[in-house]
Formats: C-alpha cells, structure tokens, sequence
C-alpha cells in the first residue's frame, strides 16, 4: 500500500520499493495560524557568496566592495555584507513555507536592525500569520493566501539582523476545496515617515569617506533615472546562492506562464545597484518601507530603473533618505512595469 515518508510517495512490494513522485514542498492547506516552520539549513556569508552575488547584480555600494572604506565608515575590519544579498539570503532561507508558490504578493516592513560582516552566518524562522482562502474557480487549482512572520538572526551572537512580513499564494493540496481561512492579511502603507527609521540609523559610523564620491543629483520629487539598462543573467545562480527553493525559478513545467520566473529578489538586486550608481553616497540601506511586484520578469530580459528622492533627513552623523524606485522590463518589443519599491538608506 502507499505510505508517505520524507515527502515521497512510496510503493513497497516484497523486499523492494519504488519511489513514484516527490511530494516536497507545504501546500496551503497543511498550514495552521501560528505555525512554525522546520527552517532550511544556516548560512555563512564569505568572500565566494560576496563575489558571487557581485557578479550577478553588480551593486557598487562602496562599503561592500572595499574593506579600507569599509573599515574607515563602520570601525569593523571586515567588509559589510550587502543588504540585498542579507535579504536574498533570508528570503532564500524562508521557502520552506513556499515551495508550492504560485506567486508573491509583497513585502512589508522590511527592517535591518544590524549590519551583517563578512563571515557571520545567518539564521532564518517562518511563523505562519494568517491564512485567506481565494475564489474557487473552475478554470485554476484552488489557491490561498499566506501571511508569513521571517525573522533573520546573526547565529555567533544571536542578535536579530532583519525581520519583516511577506505574503505568498500558495497551491492547494485538495483539488475540490478550501479549509475556510479568512484572516484579515492586512494592508502595505506606502507612505515613509523618516521619524520611524532614524533609530535604525548607525550612530557610530562616520560617513564622511564618502564625500569623496560624486554626490548624488537626485531632487525632491523629481525623476532621476539611470542611463544604464541592465540585462537579466544567472538567475539560477542567484536562487542556488541562496537557497530558494521554489520550484518556479528552476523548472519552467511548475509555471503558471509556462516559462521559468525570475526570482524577484534578483530584480529588487539590480534595482538597488541602479541606486547606488545614480546615488554613490549611500553607505547601506535600513529597510523597505513596502516592494510590490507588479509583473513576472524572465532570464533575458532587458530593466529600466528610475529613482524618486521622497523625503530626507539630516542626522548627526548623515542623513537619511526615502526612495522610490520603479523598474520596467523590456522582453522583444514589449515593455512591463515589474517594481515598485520604497525604501530607506543612509548616507551623505
């Protein structure tokens, strides 16, 4: 008879047994409010994943490219992590909840409240936060919501590096119905208010180094957008970096557009690299506000990036800076709006 064991299914007879098909991965009906994830295995940043990471999305933040200016801003004699590779590691680290995604909806109240150095290791939980069933319908799978609760911690000190929220769709494993969740999801306030942040801000840090670069042009409320465009590679590369593991970036039959999706980190990756070339003063990113993806992007494709200075203020050591970033794909003679971002960084 048929047993399930280690997300197989598994035919014994006699003294032989045949596996017919893998069954990894959490559907949504096997999640209950509350739930707590097995998490997927730690992670230590060193220079291979830095360089590697590099050269998927070439970011030019200067405090993770140079360890002399990283030293001279941070005091630390070892280089910053990017923020976006912390983030890919973490989003990576929580796929235990979304091996069946169909999509993702958004993320919200993104928040460093540390820094992350060159060979730490980091430490990723999924707790499940609410659950909404969707409309069956006749011409899909049935299909819900799932509110997941991440938080990243640093494992040699135990200190919290991030947390935040992001909300999947996720398959349903009963084909004829839903268990009958309806929790209030909430809503993503896009609106920065910089009083909120300034306590993330790193009061020791001297980030007068970076006068030297050329300062940023960008204007309040005015459009800057970046000259380069930059094409979309190695998006498989940058979901085995970090340990992703929803089968809709690695095999295109799990596809609901039948083609393999892009990662969406990997454009929120390319999107903060365009900041960082038409705003060379930012010495690392405090958090998103909100990052709504508004459209599926494909190993190829050819982003467009333009950058809008919201607010900003100064602090006693730099400033702080409210962003929105907009991101359009071109793929043959199509154009796409797939982002928009709003985030925070400090500064000069």
């Amino acid at each position: 008879m048929p047993l399930r064991e280690s997300h197989a299914i598994v035919i014994r007879w006699a003294d032989q047994h045949w596996i017919l098909k893998m069954d990894s991965g959490t559907y949504f009906d096997d999640l209950e409010v509350g739930q707590l994830l097995p998490p997927s295995p730690d992670l230590t940043i060193t220079s291979g994943e830095i360089a590697m990471y590099q050269s998927i999305c070439g970011d030019p933040l200067s405090t993770s490219l140079s360890l002399p200016m990283a030293e001279k801003i941070t005091g630390v004699s070892r280089r910053l992590v990017n923020p976006g590779l912390v983030m890919h590691v973490s989003i990576g680290q929580s796929t235990v909840a979304t091996r069946r995604v169909i999509a993702n909806l958004f993320y919200r109240g993104v928040s460093f409240k540390r820094p992350v150095f060159e060979g730490e290791t980091l430490h990723t939980e999924v707790k499940i936060k609410g659950l909404k069933d969707l409309s069956l319908r006749e011409d899909r799978a049935p299909r819900g919501l799932a509110l997941l609760g991440i938080t990243t911690t640093c494992v040699e000190d135990g200190s919290l590096v991030v947390d935040y929220e992001r909300c999947a769709m996720l398959k349903a494993r009963d084909d004829k119905k839903l268990p009958g969740h309806d929790d209030d999801l909430g809503s993503v306030e896009k609106e920065i208010i910089l009083d909120n942040w300034e306590h993330l801000a790193p009061s020791s840090w001297d980030v007068s180094p970076l006068k030297a670069s050329e300062q940023n042009d960008l204007k309040f409320g005015e459009i800057t957008v970046d000259e380069l465009n930059d094409t979309v590679s190695n998006a498989m590369e940058l979901v085995r970096l970090t340990q992703n593991q929803a089968p809709v970036h690695r095999d295109a039959s799990t596809s609901p557009t039948g083609e393999r999706l892009v990662y969406g980190g990997h454009t929120i990756g390319m999107a903060q690299a365009s900041l960082n070339r038409v705003m060379p003063g930012i010495a690392t990113v405090l958090g998103w506000q909100s990052c709504d993806h508004l459209g599926p992007v494909h190993e190829g494709d050819v982003l467009s990036f333009q950058h809008t200075l919201l607010d900003q203020k100064e602090l006693s050591v730099g400033k702080i800076s409210a962003i929105k970033t907009e991101v359009t794909s071109r793929r043959g003679l199509d154009t796409f709006d797939v982002l928009d971002w709003r985030l925070v960084v400090f500064g000069i």
